[in-house]
């Protein structure tokens, strides 16, 4: 036999005792790098990744937000994965605000897959500043920071609530609320983001704080999501802060096979419980947390919370 077959041959015999499998490739579009959000990103690849043993690869790419996210989903094919608050997905199918005009039938055919950890509204306060609740604010000087969606949020409460003109809003940038709430510049911050939240947990290790809750009637008011943050999850709040949240939710659309969907979805739930043992935004994460979701989700993913009893709303199915 010549070289070139036996070679040709003992290829031939390693291939068949060493099968390659192909990996499933996910681009998962997520935030900004300095966003607790990207953090996520990284550690979902990474426990997809091990969830797997490697069956499917996720890829993070920076975003510049969740508009960005949805816009790019009439525009992707394949295995795109992308988080958003599902109120967008709502706005992008209805071609209403930042998607009026812009309409695309190709909004129909986002899915979704499993909720993420909220943006979580947290108003902090110094607890030596003697405020308790939302009206106790008023002759306060509180830094909202500029731009995010915490800062719109918290001039929206503010405004809501009757405190407009009637609280000093702090000139500066967010990132410097730990070191300005601490020398005593400011009375209180607002920041939104998962709880536990970074610089919350930073603000509490430093001076004792007060993080306030909302009533029943105010959390009506800002038409947002309820959200209660437990008790001990902050050092030195010892009682449960209830507050409103911002649903978000991992979308993906009709373009990525049932299988795909499938396996993302248990890896990601049976990998959760390390997440969080790692960062712990993800053990605020639950089954029913899908009743936030808008629209449908994916039938892969269905067919994994049926397997494991978690309950479906059918307007989902």
């Amino acid at each position: 036999m010549k070289l070139t077959n036996l070679f040709m041959a003992a290829a031939l015999g390693f291939a068949v005792a060493n099968p390659v499998f192909a990996e499933t490739r996910v681009t998962f579009k997520s935030a900004k790098t300095s966003s607790s959000y990207y953090q996520m990103a990284v550690q979902l690849a990474e426990a997809i990744k091990k969830g797997t043993d490697g069956g499917i690869i996720v890829t993070v790419e920076e975003s510049q937000g969740s508009v960005q996210n949805v816009k790019e989903a009439a525009k992707r094919t394949g295995n795109y994965v992308f988080t958003t608050p599902p109120v967008l997905v709502k706005l992008a199918q209805k071609g209403k605000a930042m998607f009026k005009d812009k309409t695309d039938p190709k909004y129909n055919d986002i899915r979704a897959l499993f909720p993420i950890p909220s943006l979580t509204m947290h108003f902090v306060m110094r607890a030596d500043s003697g405020v308790k609740d939302f009206a106790d604010l008023e002759g306060k000087t509180i830094l909202i920071g500029k731009g995010s969606f915490g800062a719109r949020e918290g001039a929206k409460y503010l405004k809501k609530f009757g405190l407009e003109g009637k609280v000093k809003l702090a000139n500066v940038e967010l990132n410097a609320a730990v070191a300005a709430l601490k020398n005593k510049q400011i009375d209180g911050f607002v920041t939104a983001g998962s709880f536990p939240a970074p610089n919350v947990i930073e603000a509490a290790a430093s001076t004792p704080i007060m993080v306030l809750s909302l009533t029943d009637d105010q959390i009506k008011a800002t038409k947002r999501t309820k959200l209660i943050i437990p008790a001990g999850t902050y050092a030195g709040v010892d009682h449960d802060i209830v507050t409103t949240s911002l649903p978000v939710v991992a979308h993906t659309t009709t373009a990525m096979d049932d299988e795909t969907a499938y396996t993302l979805t248990k890896a990601y739930w049976e990998q959760k419980d390390a997440m969080g043992a790692d960062a712990a935004w993800w053990n605020g994460v639950s089954g029913d947390m899908l009743a936030n979701v808008y629209g449908k989700l994916h039938p892969g993913a269905v067919k994994y919370y049926d397997e494991a009893g978690i309950a479906v709303p059918d307007a989902l199915r």
